[in-house]
């Protein structure tokens, strides 16, 4: 009769232990499909559509002036950056924001680049650009992400191009890298200034 209570209780230990192999089964297929895909292919509503309605204030300390929808219909295409001070990726693409904005062939077709600083404390920013370097033309801050939820921004880094007229042509999601930047990004400029 001793023998009878060992084996009922192993039945019972394997099923206690069930809902956490569950568990560890379904966080390793979120954490899969997390990390797999292009982000890239994000459908973004706005292409082919005229910027949101927006007006932001400048970045105190910058000597730039801020701005908003009106000045990207300006006839001239306009990459509006979304970028914070918090943010890492940002870090790591800003050398490659520093040489766009230094790039004499787009400097002649007018290209600009407007900086959105996202959620951030605007001494935050200021100093992240005093230490970083300054790329932009323009800057606004968007301290409650307002207008960001407007533009359909997933997180930050990213980048629009924005054509002439206000459309907004085309959305990179993520930090630039050189390679991101030769091969994805400067044909959806050029395309822009078409």
């Amino acid at each position: 009769m001793s023998e009878a209570p060992a084996t009922a209780g192993k039945p019972r230990r394997w099923l206690t232990l069930l809902p956490l192999i569950a568990f560890l089964a379904l966080a390793g297929l979120f954490l899969v499909r997390l990390y797999s895909g292009d982000p890239q292919r994000l459908p973004s509503p706005l292409i082919g559509k005229p910027a949101p309605a927006f007006t932001l204030p400048p970045l105190e300390g910058s000597g730039l002036a801020g701005f908003g929808d009106g000045d990207l219909r300006g006839g001239k295409v306009t990459l509006v950056n979304v970028f914070a001070s918090w943010c890492g990726p940002c870090r790591d693409e800003h050398p490659v924001l520093l040489e766009l904005s230094k790039n004499p062939e787009l400097a002649r077709a007018g290209v600009r680049l407007a900086g959105l600083a996202y959620k951030d404390e605007p001494g935050n920013s200021t100093k992240f650009l005093k230490e970083m370097g300054n790329p932009y033309a323009l800057i606004g801050v968007d301290r409650s992400g307002r207008v960001g939820i407007d533009w359909g921004v997933y997180g930050v880094p990213e980048t629009f191009v924005v054509k002439g007229d206000g459309t907004i042509a085309y959305k990179f999601i993520g930090p630039l890298s050189p390679e991101a930047l030769r091969a994805v990004l400067m044909p959806q400029i050029e395309k822009a200034l078409r």
